[in-house]
């Protein structure tokens, strides 16, 4: 099979979120503990910002972009999105991730909307993250029922302010896991504290070796005010990874098998997969956040070898389960299947036409 490489681009992620959920505290969060990551962020509704100007990119204003402190703001109304994605977007930024802060009020699915259609060839759909305030779920419900059709959209639901819940929250948790369509993974949190790399691959900065950020989450010494009464303590979960790589390559039908029974605790997939014989010019670059799934094709390099390399990252995951799962797709197989590589072509940007003619999402 040949199969031209998709260019490099930047995921645009929408964080939404009811008023008081956390939205803004998860935000400045992830500014925070970018691992070396460049984030735009995008704050949709520019008069109900919250967050602490200096904190994000110095003086905010309408239709304003500064630099600071590693990333980027805008504050746009949604009209302007394309405009700003554009500014963003641009080689010369430097941003390696693009966040959209929704207002509290805003229809999550319209932006979503938007970011499907864009036409612009240096972002792309990286999921819909929906916060939920664990102490305050019951009268958000009763005063914005809405929100279950919100929670059916989401790829990934964090459930914040755990500290505040009734008996830690677990109620909630099972209620949201509930709403949650076609179960999108959900995260308990507190302060908005979750991993970046739920979200986004971290760039690693020149101090931290390898990819994943786990030691930030059990930093202590930050002790400022994350805007929202946050101060240094545990985190309300841990959090799991497993590290799997394969000499032999992998079979499409069994990786889309095992991704589409992927776990609610295994929150995010990501890494190259080798499928051998289905297409001998390409790896694929797979991006899974809850159950929001991507493949980017990227040529192989001269003489690069051919592997698969995958990091999985969840909580409460059967780490040897997952690995036995993930060997048992290997195939050693000389030729492909003509119809192999269907699964996996149904989330490859660009190409909407799969066997059955529909998207993205697993």
């Amino acid at each position: 099979m040949e199969h031209h490489p998709t260019p490099r681009q930047i995921p645009v992620v929408v964080l939404a979120g009811f008023l008081g959920s956390g939205k803004t505290t998860l935000l400045n969060h992830l500014l925070h503990r970018s691992g070396g990551s460049r984030i735009g962020a995008i704050v949709n509704d520019f008069g109900a910002i919250e967050i602490d100007a200096m904190a994000v990119a110095g003086a905010l204003g309408d239709s304003t972009v500064s630099l600071g402190n590693g990333c980027l703001c805008c504050a746009v109304d949604a009209s302007e999105l394309d405009v700003y994605l554009e500014r963003l977007a641009g080689p010369g930024t430097g941003v390696d991730v693009i966040v959209i802060e929704a207002s509290g009020l805003a229809e999550p699915q319209e932006l979503v909307r938007m970011l499907l259609a864009s036409e612009h060839p240096g972002i792309v759909y990286g999921g819909l993250v929906e916060v939920v305030d664990a102490a305050e779920f019951d009268d958000t419900r009763a005063k914005h029922p809405e929100i279950d059709r919100h929670l059916a959209l989401a790829d990934l639901v964090v459930v914040n302010k755990l500290d505040r819940a009734a008996e830690g929250g677990e109620r909630v948790l099972e209620l949201v896991r509930s709403l949650s369509d076609r179960g999108a993974a959900v995260v308990p949190a507190t302060y908005g504290r979750v991993d970046p790399e739920f979200l986004f691959d971290c760039r690693p900065t020149a101090e931290r070796i390898g990819q994943l950020s786990f030691d930030d989450l059990h930093d202590h010494h930050d002790g400022g005010d994350d805007g929202d009464g946050a101060h240094g303590g545990h985190l309300h979960t841990a959090y799991d990874s497993l590290s799997f790589a394969a000499g032999l390559p992998l079979d499409p039908r069994r990786l889309m098998a095992f991704l589409d029974s992927r776990p609610e605790g295994l929150y995010r997939i990501k890494g190259y997969v080798d499928f051998g014989p289905y297409d001998t010019g390409n790896r694929y670059a797979v991006h899974a956040v809850g159950r929001f799934l991507r493949f980017y094709p990227e040529a192989w390099g001269h003489d690069e070898e051919r592997l698969t390399q995958l990091v999985l990252i969840g909580s409460g995951i059967d780490a040897a389960a997952l690995r036995k799962e993930l060997e048992a797709c290997t195939n050693d197989a000389p030729h492909a299947d003509e119809h192999g590589m269907w699964g996996v072509l149904r989330y490859v940007q660009g190409l909407t036409e799969g066997p059955d003619g529909d998207g993205y999402e697993a």
